[in-house]
C-alpha cells in the first residue's frame, strides 16, 4: 500500500499540461480546491469531475496510475463515509438498536467521499505534471511580491518542494524497512485494524533515523556547493507565459464562473 502513494511523484511527459507554466498549474490547483469547497450539490461535482477528467486525458497520465494513489486513503474514505452516514439525523432508512442510517446522512456521506476523491486527484495532478525544480521556481515567483514585507520566498519554496520531493524517497525507505522486517518474521498483514496499526510502530524508529540521515546528507551536499539561499541566484531557464498559458487562464476563469453560477442557481 505504501508503494501506491503517488503524491509528490513526477510522471514524465510532453503533453500540453506538462508544458504549462508552473505558476499557472499552482494557481489552477488552488482554485480547483477552493471551487470544490464552494460546490454544494452533485451537479457541481459532476462538472468538476468532467474538467478533471479532460485534464487527465490531455496530460496522458494513465488513469490507473492516478487511481492507484487513492488506495492509501481507502480507510479514511470508509471512516468518513460511515461517520456521516450514521451520525446525521433525518429521515430514517434503516435502524438497528442505536445505529441508524438516514437519507440526509447517506447523501452527505456520498457528497463528502466524492469531494475527498476529487481533492486528492486534483492535487496529485500538480506534482505528476510538474518537475520538482519547476515547482520550486513557480512557488518562489508567486511568493516574491511578499519579499517586501520580509517573507523568505525562496526558503519557503525550497522547503515545500523538498518536502514533496522526498515523499517518494521516504515511502521507498519505509517499504525497504517493512520487507527487511518481514524477512525476519514480522507480520503486518494479519489481525484486526488495531493490531495491524500497532505492528507498524517498529517501523517508525528506523524510518525517522533514515529521514534524519537523508536530511543531513542533503544539508552537507548543499553546503559543499556553497548554497546560501536565493539571493543573487540566476536561472538557466526563465519562466515566461506562452499562448497556452493564457488559454489556461481563460479556461480557469470560465470554469470558476460556471461553478459559482451553478452553485447560486440551485
Amino acid at each position: 500500500m505504501i508503494r501506491d502513494i503517488t503524491l509528490g511523484q513526477y510522471f514524465p511527459g510532453n503533453s500540453w499540461v506538462h508544458k504549462l507554466d508552473p505558476r499557472i498549474k499552482i494557481i489552477a490547483t488552488l482554485l480547483f480546491i477552493i471551487e470544490l469547497f464552494i460546490v454544494d450539490n452533485f451537479i457541481g461535482f459532476g462538472i468538476a469531475a468532467v474538467v478533471l477528467g479532460a485534464i487527465i486525458c490531455v496530460s496522458k497520465v494513465p488513469i490507473s496510475y492516478i487511481l492507484r494513489g487513492l488506495k492509501p486513503i481507502i480507510i479514511i474514505l470508509i471512516f468518513t463515509f460511515a461517520l456521516n452516514m450514521f451520525m446525521v439525523d433525518g429521515r430514517i432508512l434503516w435502524q438497528w438498536k442505536f445505529l441508524k442510517i438516514t437519507a440526509e446522512g447517506l447523501e452527505l456521506a456520498v457528497f463528502m467521499a466524492i469531494r475527498l476523491v476529487l481533492l486528492l486527484m486534483g492535487s496529485s495532478m500538480l506534482t505528476l505534471c510538474t518537475r520538482p525544480l519547476a515547482l520550486t521556481d513557480g512557488i518562489e515567483r508567486l511568493l516574491s511580491p511578499f519579499k517586501k514585507i520580509g517573507l523568505p520566498a525562496h526558503d519557503i519554496a525550497m522547503m515545500m518542494t523538498i518536502a514533496l520531493r522526498f515523499i517518494p524517497t521516504l515511502l521507498e525507505e519505509a517499504d525497504k524497512i517493512m520487507k527487511a522486517q518481514q524477512a525476519r518474521g514480522a507480520d503486518f498483514e494479519s489481525g484486526n485494524l488495531l493490531k495491524r496499526a500497532k505492528s507498524l510502530i517498529p517501523i517508525l524508529v528506523p524510518l525517522f533515523v533514515s529521514a534524519f540521515r537523508i536530511a543531513q546528507d542533503l544539508a552537507m551536499a548543499m553546503e559543499a556547493r556553497c548554497y546560501r539561499g536565493g539571493e543573487n541566484r540566476t536561472r538557466m531557464n526563465e519562466m515566461k507565459f506562452a499562448g497556452r498559458d493564457y488559454a489556461a487562464i481563460v479556461m480557469m476563469i470560465v470554469f470558476g464562473a460556471i461553478i459559482i453560477i451553478e452553485s447560486r442557481m440551485l
